[in-house]
């Protein structure tokens, strides 16, 4: 057999010595080590000991893969006798590379959770050859389950978005989720809540360190009165401001249904050969008029060429939207809103009487927005990841759990990437 070239690779430990290393028969490399320190602390009396009493039992510890192949590092450790306590205890040295209860060195664990980014602890397991149990007692260490405040408080947190997801398909068992964005715009993670009960909120609200607390400016949120009343009573130095996708929805919304109600009368007063103008028209009508193309607007004049009412409802709508995207102050907006619905209400058009309630109720937290044009858009791309990874692992009941494989899917690459500047070897909360 040919002779194999060799190469010299640093394990990267500190204090350690190789003592032998061997190349199994399943291709694993097994490196048996030993660790230089020649003293421990006394597990009883706190104290530094160097009187070497032997060695404890044998320990094997998979470590960073060499080369596509598997590596363990077999190691004894050190005991040491107390010439201090009354009966002279013995104590294991303990090291700091990995914890004495892991069968992984601290290197693989970091290793294994960066892999873990945007994928499933099955995907993992399976290419690493580790159990989800083991992957899941690693985020445990290396994931906090809720907020680090003590990590947050050299951040500026300013923004804070309201919203919630279902956990089971059908809206039904919905999570609270609680987002915040900074001043240099970083969006953060904040909470997931069991449940959105104004009760539950308000808790986690007045949880916030005061000095955090205080700093927050804007909370967005949709309008939900829970939300609303609990943002109102634990951060009464914020402006709430009612997110305008929401509100867009709620407007779009009439004007919907008043498609399909004109689409079903055409239907039955239109003959056959005018009915397949009005083909592939939902699209164009639901587009902003500015992002019509020529095709879009052709088939988009059919159909409100048919209906009067349908065009009116049309031209108030993107009038509306107009107003969000021009308002240049609060009182503008609120003048140009009441505008609006004066011309709403003497069209003579019943389908945007919802959302003249809604408008009349919150009235000042929508007109809220016009001031600094703030939106929840941070809050609903966060809740597209929840959708995409609660579907890529196939559904998440647990709360505390689902935080964290959030959390490591907003911010592993920049605590465990190798590549990254702020990554250490100590475990991580929300940092």
């Amino acid at each position: 057999m040919p002779k194999q070239p060799f190469i010299s690779i640093p394990l990267d430990i500190p204090d350690l010595r190789v003592l032998q290393t061997d190349l199994t028969q399943a291709d694993e490399f097994i490196l048996t080590v030993e660790s230089t320190l020649e003293s421990t602390t006394c597990r009883r009396c706190g104290r530094t000991i160097t009187e070497l009493h032997g060695l404890d039992k044998s320990r094997l510890l998979r470590h960073l893969p060499i080369l596509g192949r598997p590596v363990y590092l077999r190691i004894r450790p050190k005991r040491f006798r107390c010439p201090f306590c009354d009966d002279h205890p013995t104590t294991t040295q303990e090291l700091d590379w990995y914890d004495p209860n892991a069968l992984h060195t601290k290197a693989y664990e970091r290793h294994l959770i960066l892999q873990l980014v945007n994928t499933t602890l099955t995907d993992v397991g399976a290419k690493e050859d580790v159990t989800t149990d083991a992957l899941e007692g690693m985020l445990d260490r290396w994931i906090a389950g809720s907020c680090d405040w003590e990590a947050l408080k050299t951040l500026k947190l300013t923004t804070l978005g309201l919203d919630e997801i279902a956990l089971l398909k059908g809206h039904r068992d919905f999570v609270a989720v609680i987002s915040g964005r900074t001043e240099q715009g970083r969006l953060l993670l904040l909470a997931l809540l069991p449940d959105r009960r104004k009760e539950t909120i308000l808790t986690w609200l007045k949880s916030i360190p005061t000095s955090i607390r205080e700093g927050i400016q804007t909370v967005c949120t949709d309008m939900w009165e829970a939300y609303i009343s609990a943002a109102q009573e634990a951060l009464p130095g914020a402006t709430i401001v009612i997110d305008r996708f929401h509100v867009a929805r709620a407007y779009r919304k009439c004007v919907d249904s008043l498609r399909t109600q004109e689409l079903g009368r055409l239907k039955k007063e239109l003959p056959k050969e005018l009915q397949l103008e009005l083909k592939q028209t939902l699209w164009p009508f639901r587009k902003r008029e500015t992002s019509l193309d020529d095709d879009e607007k052709a088939r988009l004049e059919c159909l409100l060429g048919h209906s009067p009412a349908l065009r009116q409802a049309y031209q108030l709508r993107e009038e509306l939207t107009r107003i969000f995207d021009t308002a240049r102050s609060k009182a503008d907006g609120l003048r140009r809103l009441r505008f609006w619905e004066w011309r709403v209400v003497k069209s003579g058009l019943e389908c945007f009487e919802p959302f003249l309630r809604l408008l009349d109720r919150w009235r000042e937290l929508i007109a809220n927005y016009f001031t600094r044009r703030q939106s929840s858009g941070f809050v609903e791309g966060l809740n597209n990841k929840l959708k995409v990874l609660k579907r890529r692992c196939y559904g998440l009941r647990n709360v505390t759990r689902f935080f964290q494989r959030l959390t490591l899917d907003l911010e592993g690459y920049r605590l465990f990437s190798p590549w990254h500047t702020t990554t250490s070897s100590a475990p991580h909360g929300n940092s």
